[in-house]
């Protein structure tokens, strides 16, 4: 098993090299893959930069050059449900694009137009049933499934977070979720999305999420690693 592993900023990749075997490193597209061991499992680890554009070229290498086989993107996010507090975690049952909006077209926002395929995309149920179980063993924080949707811009506003959650049944946004999912979809390879509180996407925001940017980070790095922990075991214990 080869697993992709994306974060958008050295925080939230930073974790991993202190628990992984470093085999080799490429760089692609400006950017530094890492090849990995651990366990069973190669892992390829990279940082994309902010943003989706950023997320899918990268998510794209990641299935051209390394020919992976699951992709796992962990960092942070902004909560769009009330009830998540700053260092829960949302793992993806599915992830959307918020900022499209072709309604003069007729088309309902959030919806890709003229596309072959969904605008909904959904994670990959066995994984994301791992990354769950995973959460009972690495994590003291509430976790829970929801949808992650992404937007090229940094969610600093009440109402905007209000309709984001009506309109879109979202839990938590981010910059880069939807376009790894929508990059994944397009090659039938499973993902799962996995984002820490780090900030309430209101206008305390932008302090919130400097403040608890780290220590977010590295809780949903702690989920990534327990996640492969628990597939490895699996593998082990089937032979």
């Amino acid at each position: 098993m080869k697993i992709g592993v994306i974060g958008a900023m050295d925080e939230e990749i930073a974790h991993f090299t202190k628990h992984l075997t470093i085999e080799n490193k490429h760089t692609l597209a400006g950017n530094t893959f890492v090849e990995a061991v651990a366990g069973y499992c190669e892992i390829v680890l990279a940082k994309t930069g902010v943003g989706k554009v950023n997320a899918a070229i990268t998510a794209q290498k990641m299935l051209d050059y390394f020919e992976v086989d699951l992709l796992l993107f962990t960092g942070v996010a902004g909560a769009c449900d009330p009830s998540l507090e700053i260092g829960d975690i949302v793992v993806s049952t599915d992830c959307q694009h918020h900022d499209i909006d072709a309604s003069p077209l007729g088309f309902p926002k959030g919806t890709i137009p003229m596309f072959h395929g969904p605008s909904i995309f959904p994670a990959d149920p066995e994984w994301q049933k791992r990354v769950l179980q995973a959460a009972e063993e690495a994590v003291n924080t509430k976790v829970i499934p929801g949808r992650i949707v992404s937007g090229e811009v940094f969610v600093a506003d009440k109402q905007e977070v209000e309709m984001l959650h009506r309109t879109f049944d979202a839990a938590c946004v981010e910059m880069e979720g939807a376009a790894v999912a929508q990059t994944a979809w397009l090659h039938s390879t499973p993902f799962v999305i996995i984002r820490s509180i780090s900030d309430k996407a209101n206008g305390e925001a932008p302090a919130s999420f400097q403040q608890w940017l780290y220590e977010a980070a590295e809780r949903s790095a702690a989920l990534v690693l327990e996640t492969i922990h628990i597939y490895n075991k699996e593998i082990r214990e089937s032979r």
